[in-house]
């Protein structure tokens, strides 16, 4: 698999949690992985139950196997910070800007350039290399911006072109696209089976495709089982009515037969909910990209979901050779 795994969706799929299961299929079997927030929510430390994570890479789980999951959050103006002690050698200067409020001014009035600076960080991490030569991770997850968003997100060297045709900052820009244009990038996107999800998946792998920027999978997630379908539903109405009534009575249910209306609507709203489902996998079907899908956690997403989901994953694939 793509050594960068990034992982947008529209707000609402359950992206971040996607990620976070990712980052620990990854590590399954002794591998190493870097999971990477770049929008300062904090929605990582959430789910691992953790403190707030420094911006500093902390492990934080360990998976199946012995593999290690390390976590950052990257903050664009600590990240500015760095490169312009990496670049110009500033050192308590760079320190008297971020008080003077000039590192928060730069980063909030040039969105390119604090999209180089949250993407090169990832970047670096992909790239980096022990002493052994030995990749520092095996695999960098980050957990991006939402899809109507990770497409300028991530072609940041069209972003900053008119604001740094030369220096540090552009050949900063062309070292991260060299990346994200690579094989060793994927993006995927997580949806839900609704139509508003499903849309905008669909606009956004078109917009990725057309940035020339490698599109990995669609992630289906809160996948509830089928219980019913159309054909179910009907044999449960009509003439059966009087029958499941005696069968709720005679299996000792409390007024079973007024509960036979009640259960029909609720049979009914089940089977529409299928056949919606059944159209939103046709669309997605009909993008030609494979899927994974997780199943809906009702106890919800907390860190035995996350494994449970990671389980999943490497269940259809993740991580194999």
């Amino acid at each position: 698999m793509s050594r960068l795994q990034v992982v947008s969706g529209k707000g609402g799929t359950g992206k971040t949690t996607v990620a976070a299961a990712l980052a620990l299929a990854l590590a399954t079997e002794g591998k190493r992985t870097l999971l990477v927030e770049v929008e300062g929510r904090q929605g990582i430390a959430q789910l691992f139950e953790t403190e707030a994570l420094p911006y500093e890479e902390r492990k934080i789980a360990v998976a199946p196997g012995g593999g290690e999951v390390y976590a950052l959050a990257i903050d664009a103006e600590r990240a500015l910070l760095d490169y312009l002690q990496m670049f110009y050698k500033l050192g308590g200067a760079g320190r008297a800007l971020k008080k003077l409020g000039a590192i928060d001014f730069a980063t909030t009035i040039a969105p390119g350039v604090r999209d180089v600076l949250l993407t090169g960080k990832a970047c670096e991490a992909v790239r980096r290399r022990e002493r052994d030569g030995h990749p520092a991770y095996d695999h960098v997850v980050m957990d991006a911006p939402p899809t109507g968003r990770i497409t300028r997100f991530l072609n940041v060297n069209d972003e900053v072109a008119g604001l740094a045709r030369i220096g540090p900052i552009h050949n900063q820009a062309q070292a991260v696209m060299k990346v994200l244009k690579s094989p060793d990038t994927a993006v995927h996107l997580v949806t839900l089976l609704e139509e508003m999800p499903v849309q905008e998946t669909a606009d956004g792998i078109a917009e990725l495709r057309a940035a020339g920027l490698p599109v990995g999978r669609v992630v289906v997630n809160m996948v509830r089982p089928q219980v019913l379908d159309e054909a179910a539903v009907r044999a449960a109405s009509g003439d059966h009515r009087e029958a499941i009534a005696r069968t709720l009575v005679s299996a000792g249910v409390t007024g079973g037969a007024a509960l036979v209306e009640p259960l029909l609507d609720q049979a009914a709203e089940h089977a529409r909910r299928v056949e919606l489902e059944r159209e939103q996998r046709a669309v997605l079907d009909g993008i030609g990209l494979p899927a994974y899908e997780l199943p809906y956690l009702g106890d919800g997403a907390d860190i035995a979901g996350l494994y449970r989901l990671a389980k999943e994953l490497r269940r259809q694939g993740v991580g194999a050779a």
